[in-house]
């Protein structure tokens, strides 16, 4: 077997939802999976470099369905880097590091919301970075009638369509597309698919009457629409994170943001009744969530990555945290950050680990226990068969 790489590893998640295997070997030939095994069956002269993780547990790259990564997640203008204000090179930059961040958590594939077309295309940094992680663009961000004239397809890899108001707002969504307008959208979409932001019963109704083929957010959208997302093979990324940020923000009076851990200083007074909306959102979420993985839903994570306080890269393992509290399994939620989104969004390269894939992968030192908080702290990252040049495990130290 010249020629072939062994990796070993104590515990191995493969991102098919099937149960965590021990003391795995996986053989790599190039950029792909050749073989795996169990690791007491791998001869001792097998010929070949080995790299041993005995003590690590192999995943998936994960995949994050709803980013933006020209926005900053910070809490308000004042906390936003002034370079990202400056036009075409302060958004450069800001897309330059956002991509980095998703790189060093491990997030190696992304849904982009936000017309970026011109940033990918022209910016030799950005051009040169975007192949540490696969970027799928959405053009033009559709908001309204105006935006969504174009009789022929839009340019992209895939359509996104914000069919209700931003549930931030704290009440009930409001339409900004007529179901006339967004049906005449999905009738020119060429093969794009198209992903629907919409919540309310009514509008996530709508846009499965339309034909589309994932719903974001998808907040009191009922159990009537998550049979019919069942049946018709709908994918669901439930942003369920949103809602726990604005809940988190709520609680402490209006005067503190709470991200994750961090406190930052927000302005504004608190709003009345902000904390109970946000208490009921979540646990509606929650709920339906929970109804999804009994139904069969096909379901993905998207975190909503550059929305406020809501970290690019960090934040995909508390979106997964969520998924666990719903019900899911460690795999089943790995296979919703992997394989799910990689399938949808066709990254061939990203998705389930398995003989014939490519051999790109996460390692880290947690165990079924401790994931996916461990997830934030990985021990390397493998790209198509080799350690990654650009992965650094403390890049302040090796800084």
């Amino acid at each position: 077997m010249s020629g072939t790489r062994f990796i070993l590893a104590g515990r191995f998640i493969d991102g098919s939802g099937a149960d965590t295997r021990r003391n795995v070997f996986l053989a790599v030939k190039g950029a792909d999976i050749s073989a795996i095994g169990s690791a007491a069956t791998l001869p001792r002269d097998v010929g070949g470099a080995i790299d041993d993780f005995s003590h690590c547990t192999i995943v998936p790259a994960l995949v994050d369905c709803s980013v933006s990564l020209s926005q900053s997640p910070a809490v308000d203008d004042s906390q936003v880097p002034a370079n990202a204000k400056n036009g075409f090179a302060g958004q450069s930059a800001m897309l330059e590091r956002h991509i980095r961040y998703c790189h060093i958590h491990g997030v190696l594939g992304v849904a982009e919301n936000d017309d970026i077309a011109n940033l990918l295309e022209h910016d030799l940094k950005v051009m040169a970075l975007r192949g540490i992680i696969d970027i799928r663009t959405s053009v033009p961000i559709c908001r309204g009638n105006q935006d969504c004239a174009a009789v022929k397809p839009p340019e992209g890899d895939f359509l996104r369509v914000n069919y209700s108001g931003n549930i931030e707002n704290g009440e009930l969504p409001y339409p900004g597309l007529s179901y006339e307008d967004l049906r005449r959208i999905l009738q020119h979409r060429g093969r794009k698919k198209v992903v629907v932001a919409a919540n309310s019963p009514q509008q996530v109704a709508e846009a499965l009457e339309a034909g589309c083929d994932a719903i974001e957010q998808g907040y009191a959208m009922g159990e009537d629409n998550l049979r019919k997302m069942a049946d018709r093979d709908v994918l669901w990324i439930p942003s369920v994170l949103r809602a726990k940020i604005g809940l988190d923000a709520a609680g402490s009076s209006g005067d503190v943001c709470c991200r994750f851990s961090t406190r930052f200083v927000a302005p504004g007074k608190p709003a009345p009744g902000a904390e109970a909306f946000w208490k009921k959102i979540l646990a509606e979420q929650l709920t339906q969530l929970r109804l999804a993985r009994k139904l069969g839903v096909t379901t993905a994570v998207g975190t909503g990555a550059g929305s406020v306080g809501i970290l690019h890269g960090e934040s995909m393992v508390e979106e997964m945290k969520l998924f666990i509290r719903a019900g899911y399994s460690l795999e089943e939620t790995i296979r919703c950050a992997s394989e799910n989104g990689a399938k949808f969004f066709g990254m061939k390269k990203l998705g389930t680990l398995a003989v014939g894939r490519r051999a790109t992968f996460l390692i880290t030192r947690g165990t079924e226990q401790q994931l996916p908080r461990k997830l934030s702290y990985l021990e390397g990252i493998y790209v198509d068969g080799s350690p990654s040049r650009l992965y650094r495990k403390n890049p302040v130290m090796t800084a």
